[in-house]
């Protein structure tokens, strides 16, 4: 190391942003910064990672880049496995300390950061890893979970340094494409775009206007793209901190409510509590990392065929499962990256109940099909709308009359199952059920894939007779201790108690 200065290297993992970012502030205050972002092929090789999140990753790397090109160093890109491209810089620029976020991530990314930490111990590297998102690491019980969450969504935003020192020849590789990491082509028209720019424009937007419409336009797909924040992306790839965002809903909120607009103040308030809600979600994966992997209640873990009916399954993927507002929501998804949180439980729902597919396999298709997907609000959000965590409220959706409840005229059907156009409005939603079916029905649209009432009846018995087991109340109590809420959940008749927020992250 002699004749070298040793480099702070702060790694970007889901913080991709230079302002409330802790680790790249607090590394600038002790020499040389070193931002990191690397590229790991084996992450994108996971049956959860697509094309479309790494064109929105991409997006908001470029975007990082700027940012820190105008505070004087920008943004190095390695490519390749993690502790191979810290070692590589170690040996040739030397490494005083790493800084990074905590990341609630998946699998993968949990053993790979028990890799680096493996790394730095052995070379007497400093890792500093800061919280973010109000998560906690190691936590013991969830009691005062809620205040602790409070206090770190109140603490004052982090400045973004003053500058940064260049530090001239520091190899950064190119940006590989989407094909060289393997990802199958993704065609998504409509995707939202990445970077911060984007993101700050989404949240003002949100802030000024839409906010009026939250509340009364977040459950249906035709409203939700603009009633919803539209910052699930931005905050699941950290172009925008959770706190920052929830400081300017707040000073957004008391404003509105000063200027006599209480419709404002009031869907400020209830997407301040879904922020809320997405870091207890999160806070479930933090504390078992191998939730994509397992059942929360362990007798509900092969509830269903490990190995699922492959003709339901490629049926309810492509969106032709002859269930017209199921499948305009999945064509929907698929072409935009996005749809509402109630047609995600939909989605999740159907498949699990009606088709009996296991959790697991679809949970890795709608990763894929998210552009904001964020593990740890997704695979308990999943398990949670399958029935495999023991602790929550059956929720068995009946796709007609979710289409018949939030797209009454079948505009939306319409749009995205263009093949139904001859069908009647009266039987958009049930096309089987019209005089004139044979036109369409097993033409140019396929027959209902199961019969709706006969599989909802057929899940529910299951579900009974796996509830009645023995040692399932026992273990029900430990999976609440560990993962209940405790900010005043209130048992739904019929629910049976537990942890009831399946429909509180419509970000």
């Amino acid at each position: 190391m002699a004749g070298r200065t040793s480099l702070q290297v702060v790694w970007f993992k889901r913080d991709l942003r230079a302002s409330d970012n802790t680790a790249l502030a607090r590394a600038a205050r002790h020499g040389p910064v070193l931002p990191l972002y690397i590229v790991e092929p084996a992450l994108w090789r996971r049956e959860d990672a697509s094309g479309r999140q790494f064109a929105f990753l991409a997006e908001c790397l470029k975007d990082l880049s700027r940012a820190l090109a105008r505070l004087g160093q920008r943004l190095v890109i390695r490519v390749g496995e993690a502790v191979a491209v810290l070692e590589d810089i170690r040996l040739r620029h030397g490494i005083a300390g790493l800084w990074s976020h905590q990341e609630t991530g998946h699998l993968a990314s949990f053993a790979r950061d028990r890799a680096v930490a493996s790394w730095a111990r052995a070379h007497a590297i400093p890792w500093y890893e800061f919280p973010q998102d109000g998560v906690v690491r190691r936590l013991a019980s969830r009691d005062g979970w809620a205040e602790r969450w409070e206090a770190a969504m109140s603490a004052p935003v982090v400045p973004a340094p003053q500058a940064l020192a260049p530090l001239g020849a520091v190899r950064s590789d190119p940006l590989p494409a989407a094909a060289d990491l393997g990802l199958s082509p993704d065609p998504c028209p409509a995707r939202q775009r990445g970077g911060r720019a984007h993101g700050l424009a989404a949240l003002d937007a949100f802030l000024a206007t839409r906010a009026e419409r939250y509340r009364r336009g977040m459950s249906s797909p035709l409203t939700a793209p603009d009633a919803c924040s539209r910052l699930s992306a931005h905050l699941a790839f950290g172009t925008l901190s959770l706190r920052e965002v929830a400081q300017a809903a707040r000073a957004a909120r008391e404003r509105a409510r000063t200027d006599g607009q209480p419709g404002r103040a009031a869907g400020l308030a209830a997407f301040d509590k879904r922020l809320h809600w997405r870091s207890h979600f999160m806070q479930k994966l933090e504390d078992a990392p191998d939730l994509e992997a397992r059942a929360m209640h362990p007798a509900l873990d092969d509830l269903r065929p490990r190995t699922p009916d492959r003709a339901r399954l490629e049926a309810w993927m492509r969106g032709e499962t002859g269930l017209p507002f199921l499948d305009a929501c999945m064509r929907a998804l698929i072409a935009t990256g996005w749809i509402n949180f109630r047609m995600r439980a939909m989605l999740t729902a159907v498949a699990s109940y009606h088709l009996w597919l296991d959790w697991r396999a679809t949970g890795r298709h709608l990763a894929r099909l998210f552009t904001d997907y964020e593990p740890g609000i997704h695979w308990p959000q999943i398990q949670m709308q399958s029935g495999v965590t023991g602790i929550n409220a059956l929720r068995i959706y009946n796709p007609v009359k979710q289409g018949r409840d939030h797209d009454p005229q079948g505009r939306f059907i319409r749009r995205w199952a263009p093949e139904l156009a001859a069908v009647p409005d009266a039987f958009l939603h049930e096309p089987w059920r019209w005089a004139g079916a044979g036109r369409v029905i097993g033409r140019d649209y396929p027959p209902p894939i199961v019969d709706l009432a006969t599989a909802a009846r057929e899940a529910r018995a299951r579900m009974a007779e796996a509830r009645r087991s023995e040692g399932f109340r026992e273990a029900k109590a430990l999976v609440l201790a560990r993962h209940g809420s405790r900010r005043g959940a209130r048992p739904r008749r019929g629910g049976g108690g537990g942890d009831h927020r399946q429909m509180a992250l419509d970000l």
